[in-house]
């Protein structure tokens, strides 16, 4: 429940306040009026000092406001609660509730300060959630020190289509080197006794030069430095780092400046310069396997442990491992030339590169679209005829799902895309006509997405017309991964609208049979 209070504070409301980074002129108007009103003002605090956001308001906390103080009965992840760390602070939460609920039923304003903004890593939110439902609720916005942090950096933090990503030091190193690698631009909170794993990460993701430590923004006694430059006894846990974007413009080859670490569209390229030493690397397309890391083969794993860029579609990406020395490049699902021609320029410069794709490289995936790229590539420069490709394959994810049922692909079969994107309906329906009436099973990539909602439903029907509706149907999901499942069906019954992109739907061969325990599999021998 919410609404919307006037000008001064009414009773029975519940105000959670952003009193803003530090510097007390930053807090907002509504903010301050707020404060001046309240029949009570209740703030966060650690045992062994006072509260920052109490100190911030000060100014505007009138004589006779009944205050509560929210001590927090610990501040680091060490405890004796049976629950643990975060058993501690939800039992803290709740008695905070219980105190804001004691001023709410007597008909009192309570304004809760937030240091920054209440909803951005705040403690009110807690006792927000609690509240919400059973009173009057108004959060009131304030300026967060990231963007105080940022101001205090002064080089500009994002620009265009800059991805901006905000991570916690919490994080283990490297997944926090991970996801640093996969943005543009970052802010790393929650310092402290995080901050030498912090370090570590961001020079793994190879960022730790372009890093800035901001302690006290907006405050007396700011500091802004340079990671590298910081004493790791001296952080604080309220401290920040800042990563900015970085200024893009054009080199003189044409290419970004910095575009290695986007996690958008791939940067347009014109030719690539050939590398000063002369050396030319290779691009090694590698399959990822349709998901768990178990599938990945040993030669691929081999390939990403040393190559010097990775560079595909942003999921595939993030599935390899962050490591010294390794520039990440994500992009978007439909910009597979652009891909394989920045994997081609960065092989020209000198560098080895890992182009990657789910499941096999070579089926329906960056194999093709690398050279089909540098077919283009190569007029406008006979040299792209020199960088060498190797394509590393993977586990398919036709197969991987064949097996998750039984052996439905047994017996002779065939892998299609069903997207209409790169083909006409009519050369599908074709080929599918062609291959059921010929006894053939069907594995359809792609099957249904929002974009395409009604090609599997013409298949489907286009088959009940060629073969029938008894043909058996496998429909599984998200091969490999915890949210696996499958199904099996028939035509006549496969329900379409049960199916999305994380599918993989195969339709078996005449001679497909389903076993009493629910397996599928297909014959080798015909007659």
């Amino acid at each position: 429940m919410s609404t919307r209070a006037t000008d001064a504070a009414q009773p029975g409301h519940l105000y959670g306040v952003g009193v803003g980074p530090g510097d007390p002129s930053l807090i907002t108007l509504r903010a301050a009026r707020l404060v001046e009103t309240a029949d009570v003002v209740a703030y966060h605090r650690a045992a062994h000092r006072p509260s920052t956001a109490r100190s911030i308001a000060a100014a505007h906390v009138r004589e006779g406001a009944i205050e509560e103080p929210l001590v927090y009965p610990v501040t680091t992840g060490t405890t004796d609660h049976p629950g643990g760390y975060y058993g501690a602070l939800a039992d803290f939460y709740d008695e905070c509730a219980e105190r804001f609920a004691a001023h709410l039923d007597a008909g009192r304003s309570v304004v809760c300060l937030a240091e920054g903004d209440p909803l951005f890593y705040g403690s009110f939110m807690y006792v927000h959630d609690a509240l919400r439902e059973r009173y009057p609720t108004e959060v009131v916005p304030g300026i967060t020190a990231m963007a105080a942090a940022s101001a205090a950096v002064g080089t500009g933090l994002s620009r265009h289509e800059d991805t901006v990503t905000v991570l916690p030091g919490t994080l283990p190193v490297a997944e926090l080197a991970r996801r640093l690698a996969d943005t543009d631009a970052a802010v790393i909170m929650k310092l402290g006794r995080t901050f030498d794993n912090v370090r570590e990460a961001l020079r793994q993701a190879g960022l730790l030069e372009r890093a800035v430590y901001v302690e006290r923004a907006s405050r007396e006694g700011e500091r802004v430095l340079p990671v590298t430059q910081v004493d790791p006894e001296t952080v604080p846990y309220m401290s920040i780092v800042v990563v900015p974007g970085r200024d893009v413009r054009a080199d003189a080859a044409g290419r970004a400046v910095g575009d290695g670490s986007a996690a958008g569209a791939v940067a347009p390229t014109t030719t690539a310069a050939a590398s000063p030493s002369g050396r030319t690397g290779t691009v090694h397309v590698v399959g990822l396997g349709p998901g768990p890391d178990r599938w990945l083969t040993p030669e691929a794993s081999e390939v990403l442990a040393r190559v010097d860029h990775v560079v595909g579609y942003a999921p595939y990406v993030a599935r390899v491992p962050q490591r010294e020395g390794l520039t990440r490049h994500a992009s978007g699902n439909s910009v597979e030339l652009d891909r394989g021609r920045l994997a081609l320029d960065l092989a020209r410069e000198g560098a080895d590169v890992a182009l990657v794709s789910g499941g096999d490289a070579g089926v329906f995936g960056m194999a093709t679209a690398l050279f089909e790229s540098r077919e283009t590539a190569l007029t406008d420069d006979p040299g792209y005829a020199d960088v060498p490709v190797e394509v590393v394959p993977g586990v398919t994810a036709a197969h991987a799902a064949s097996a998750l049922v039984g052996a439905v692909l047994g017996g002779d079969h065939a892998l299609v895309n069903l997207s209409d994107n790169l083909k006409p309906w009519e050369v599908l329906a074709a080929r599918l006509t062609a291959l059921a009436t010929n006894d053939i099973s069907i594995a359809l990539y792609n099957p249904r997405s929002r974009s395409r909602p009604d090609t599997l439903c013409a298949a489907r029907d286009l088959l009940v017309e060629a073969v029938g509706s008894e043909r058996v149907v496998v429909v599984a999901r998200h091969v490999g991964r915890d949210e696996q499942s499958s199904w099996v069906t028939t035509l006549g019954e496969l329900d379409v609208e049960a199916v999305d992109m994380g599918c993989l739907v195969v339709i078996g061969a005449s001679t497909t049979q389903v076993t009493d325990d629910g397996r599928v599999w297909t014959p080798r021998s015909v007659g």
